[in-house]
């Protein structure tokens, strides 16, 4: 018997009747040969590991615009910690946990460089609009591998898509990655805006904290605890009706005075005149593209939606150099 089927057997036996079983997955777009050893999310969770897509993430904004300390979150940190939170919750329910990593890996793969301010820009710039969860499911299936992409299964490209707050997944280990996703960002990005002085553990209402806990370390407690607790032989992922409204106007509590704060966001203004730029500069110079990207349109892709490819996959570090290259003075030489 192969490894795969033996591990395969063992989900069977041992995981909850809700969960979403590796032997019985919808499949891939285009057929594959098993892999003798993982199952199928397994074999999922190490492409998206080891693709250069979730490399770029440890350079690529959270929430603070390229800062100067060294324990400010990326969006690769929060991506790890995402995966963390959903794995805790999978292992406990016991539902599938390399189907939750392979989600959580892959859920935050097309954010922009200079995280939302970078989406903003360009999903008003480009005509067909942009939405980075949309973004990663285009990676995964066409950008990666010069345009082999993946060749994901349909449960992670599903969890992928729809981990945004107005979407819903269609497995429970989607919907865990959706509401960790959450768990994880507001508690971090907390734990990032003391740090960075924008705001104190006592300027969150004390409502939240009573229900919560007022430390980043009992918040995380308090939200997994309480999904676990909730979910338990449910074939649903929720929370009790007072932690669940305390999360969400812990949200909203974020979004006035860390994510839409002048001080966290600052530079924002000039990230996306920056973005704005570069969009302008290889609508005009496309032959500047790599290859693969002028490859796209001859094969019937749009201009701008190529430009917005090239420039949706750039870091924070990169946007700069290239703006730097195109439109800064050099300084005189003399060969």
């Amino acid at each position: 018997m192969l490894i795969r089927e033996n591990i395969e057997l063992l989900e069977r036996n041992y995981l909850s009747p809700f969960a979403t079983l590796s032997q019985y997955s919808k499949g891939r777009e285009k057929e594959e040969e098993p892999c003798d050893i993982r199952p199928v999310f397994q074999r999922d969770r190490d492409r998206i590991l080891h693709c250069k897509a979730f490399r770029r993430l440890k350079h690529k904004t959270q929430v603070f615009l390229t800062p100067r300390g060294d324990h400010y979150r990326t969006r690769l940190t929060h991506t790890l910690e995402v995966s963390q939170n959903a794995r805790t919750i999978a292992k406990a329910l016991r539902l599938n946990e390399d189907l939750v990593e392979a989600i959580a890996l892959g859920h935050d793969l097309g954010h922009t460089p200079f995280g939302h301010a970078g989406e903003y820009m360009l999903n008003e710039i480009c005509e067909d609009g942009y939405k980075h969860n949309e973004q990663s499911v285009r990676i995964v299936e066409k950008l990666e591998k010069n345009g082999q992409g993946l060749n994901l299964t349909w449960e992670v490209r599903d969890g992928i898509l729809n981990h945004q707050t107005s979407l819903m997944p269609s497995t429970l280990e989607g919907k865990i990655v959706r509401l960790s996703d959450k768990i994880a960002y507001i508690n971090h990005d907390i734990d990032d805006a003391i740090r960075a002085r924008v705001l104190s553990e006592e300027d969150i209402p004390i409502e939240y904290r009573e229900i919560l806990g007022s430390t980043t370390r009992k918040r995380l407690d308090t939200l997994i605890h309480n999904m676990i607790t909730n979910s338990l032989g449910k074939n649903d992922i929720c929370m009790s009706q007072d932690v669940e409204e305390a999360m969400k106007g812990l949200r909203k509590f974020m979004f006035r005075n860390v994510y839409q704060n002048p001080v966290a966001k600052g530079e924002e203004e000039r990230a996306k005149a920056l973005l704005s730029r570069l969009f302008s500069y290889y609508m005009d110079h496309i032959e500047k593209l790599p290859e693969w990207y002028l490859k796209m349109m001859e094969q019937g892709e749009k201009k701008q939606r190529v430009v917005c490819d090239y420039i949706a996959g750039m870091t924070d570090r990169y946007a700069i150099a290239k703006f730097e290259e195109y439109f800064m003075p050099k300084a005189w030489q003399v060969n």
